[in-house]
């Protein structure tokens, strides 16, 4: 499945149902990568009805019921902006998602699945909040970061060994931060220096 969102990133997708939660979180603007794809109906009604159905198709689920509607780009969004609290650690413990429905189904293996049912923003939120679910059960969840440069905050998944990782491209996001850091270490030891030397 292509995520596009994560793609414009130049990042890879996150293994498994963490590639659906990186794919809402990478929507954001991220100057110069691209602008908020959710911000206006035509590319968010679009997103969200490519992401549900190609989601939809590739778990064998049936997809959500009808077209997106006012108000589900406001849901999204709203999702979006918990899910990076809950990624940073800045989510409010006693803060419930909002209702949605999941009923339970089998996968071709015969598995349990948790599947979303109701309109597209609904349907999101609900394939979104399992994939959450699952992903802190089998304990891949500390894995999903936002990069820790503040101009960027893309969404990653960290494969290093020690699950160390903080900048999505520690080429471009990593090499800025460091020379920023070492910019204001000059400036602070200039200050420092006595008069004269």
């Amino acid at each position: 499945m292509s995520w596009t969102s994560t793609e414009r990133y130049r990042i890879r997708p996150a293994p498994g149902g963490l590639a659906l939660v990186q794919e809402l979180l990478n929507t954001r603007a991220i100057a110069p990568y691209g602008e908020d794809v959710l911000a206006d109906g035509d590319s968010g009604d679009r997103w969200l009805r490519d992401v549900t159905a190609a989601w939809a198709e590739e778990q064998g689920w049936p997809g959500p019921a009808g077209e997106p509607r006012a108000g589900d780009l406001e849901r999204v969004r709203a999702l979006r902006e918990r899910l990076a609290a809950l990624v940073t650690g800045e989510a409010e413990p006693v803060r419930a998602p909002t209702d949605v429905s999941l009923r339970p189904g089998l996968d071709e293996e015969g598995r349990v699945a948790l599947v979303p049912v109701g309109g597209p923003g609904e349907w999101l939120e609900a394939a979104v909040w399992a994939q959450v679910l699952l992903a802190q059960a089998d304990g891949t969840w500390q894995r999903l970061k936002l990069c820790r440069e503040p101009a960027c905050r893309s969404a990653f998944y960290d494969r290093s060994r020690n699950n160390s990782g903080v900048w999505h491209d520690v080429r471009r996001c990593g090499n800025a931060a460091n020379l920023r850091a070492s910019r204001a270490r000059r400036k602070q030891q200039a200050a420092e220096a006595p008069a004269g030397e």
